[in-house]
């Protein structure tokens, strides 16, 4: 349900395009880690996938799992809290593990908070988390980096700010692209698998910049 409302709802905020270094796109049991930059990222990254027929799982803060509506929808669909901090930090690796050995794709945010800015401007990922390294070495699965840009431009800032964003986007339709790059295998201990991580997300966003500015 989330990937339809994402697929009707984000290019009537703006105007979607979208590229792939495999004409397929993610191949299925795929973890695919995307730069973070708004509140708007998880739908435009959707919308973005289902071009390619890929409803992916996504592991996200646990906060949004008590949102009334949205938290039901989460847990019917399967989708993954994170709990960090807790004892229970752990379990969403196995969870998405799980979810990777069924077939499906994984979507997570390798820096795992939103920037601090409170501009529109685009800015390269920061320092990631060593999750998606950790996730990638549990279970083999294809890495798929992945580069959004242009959804600042419907939700960022403070709340206000926020909400005017996205109230007059239909107005305003900004460029939004989303690039998705080569799959990758990424060995080795979790440190540099990290930074190759981040590196594989930042071209990827490079690209999707370039891209939007056609």
């Amino acid at each position: 349900m989330l990937s339809r409302i994402a697929a009707a709802v984000v290019p009537v905020a703006g105007r979607l395009t979208v590229t792939s270094e495999t004409a397929a796109g993610p191949g299925a049991g795929s973890i695919l880690v995307a730069n973070h930059t708004s509140l708007a990222d998880p739908a435009v990254v959707i919308a973005a996938l289902r071009r390619y027929r890929v409803e992916p799982v996504v592991m996200a803060t646990a906060g949004l799992w008590r949102l009334p509506l949205l938290g039901a929808a989460l847990r019917r669909e399967g989708h993954i809290p994170v709990r960090r901090g807790t004892v229970r930090a752990a379990e969403c690796l196995d969870a998405a593990a799980a979810a990777l050995a069924a077939g499906r794709c994984v979507l997570l945010y390798g820096e795992g908070r939103l920037p601090e800015r409170t501009d529109v401007g685009e800015a390269a990922p920061g320092p990631f988390r060593s999750g998606p390294a950790r996730l990638a070495a549990m279970t083999g699965a294809p890495l798929v980096p992945v580069g959004q840009a242009g959804s600042r431009r419907l939700c960022s800032g403070g709340v206000a700010k926020q909400l005017a964003g996205a109230l007059t986007a239909p107005l305003r339709r900004p460029g939004l692209h989303v690039h998705i790059g080569a799959p990758m295998r990424v060995p080795g201990p979790l440190p540099e698998a990290t930074l190759r991580i981040r590196a594989a997300v930042d071209s990827a966003w490079e690209s999707a910049i370039r891209a939007q500015s056609r």
